[in-house]
């Protein structure tokens, strides 16, 4: 996703993080809390989803109060989906409340957190962006099938028109669920980790007995041999 130039020095944390998403198409708005001590720092809504609001959680360089709320917010919340945004200064920050979040939510809302890098002070010249984190290779295949599904099932419905691109499969990785493919499976490109997914998605394809109960396994005509593939040879 772009990131504009966008310099904060002498803004707080705060209000230089409402102007970074106001950039991104990440408007305020106002609501009153519905629990006590949850401690988002304020509330924006999602370009172009009206009803999709994201609390927004300011995280200085090293764990502090931020955390305490963030870790209520996930623990505790009883919003339908626990999804935020959390804000800190530097990509070392982001990567400590990435593990400090994988600590307290739940596998199931991996897709609506996400942390965006807010330089300030002496590092202010760096842009603003929004920090992937690395992902376990079962939960990267897991997704990946997924996103493979939909891409097919659109293909089909269109009647081939629009074609399967795996490139776009990575991309949904990297801007969905904010996942750094290449440096979660250890390489370098874009390539190599397709190929690496290739690989899991085989290994994990051969089911004794039922292919057809593998989620790893794409149904491409009712009948014959080759009615089901590993999603990926397809």
């Amino acid at each position: 996703m772009n990131n504009p130039p966008y310099n904060p020095v002498g803004s707080e944390p705060s209000r230089a993080a409402e102007q970074v998403l106001r950039r991104f198409g990440y408007a305020r708005v106002r609501r009153e809390p519905r629990e006590r001590g949850a401690g988002p720092a304020f509330w924006v809504q999602e370009p172009g989803v009206p009803r999709r609001l994201f609390p927004v959680f300011i995280e200085g360089a090293t764990p502090g109060p931020a955390s305490e709320a963030i870790g209520r917010w996930f623990g505790t919340s009883a919003e339908p989906d626990r999804r935020a945004i959390v804000v800190v200064p530097t990509d070392g920050a982001a990567e400590e409340a990435w593990r400090h979040i994988g600590s307290t939510r739940s596998q199931a809302i991996e897709g609506d957190v996400a942390i965006l890098v807010v330089p300030l002070g002496d590092k202010a010249d760096a842009p603003p962006h929004w920090h992937a984190r690395l992902a376990t290779r079962a939960e990267i295949l897991r997704l990946a099938t997924g996103i493979a599904v939909g891409m097919f099932r659109r293909a089909q419905a269109s009647g081939g028109q629009v074609p399967v691109d795996f490139e776009e499969m990575l991309t949904a990785l990297r801007q969905r669920f904010g996942i750094d493919v290449p440096r979660s499976l250890g390489v370098r490109s874009d390539e190599d980790a397709l190929f690496v997914i290739y690989q899991m998605a085989m290994r994990f394809a051969y089911a004794p007995g039922d292919p057809g109960a593998n989620l790893h396994m794409l149904v491409l005509k009712p009948t014959g041999p080759a009615a089901r593939l590993p999603w990926f040879a397809a």
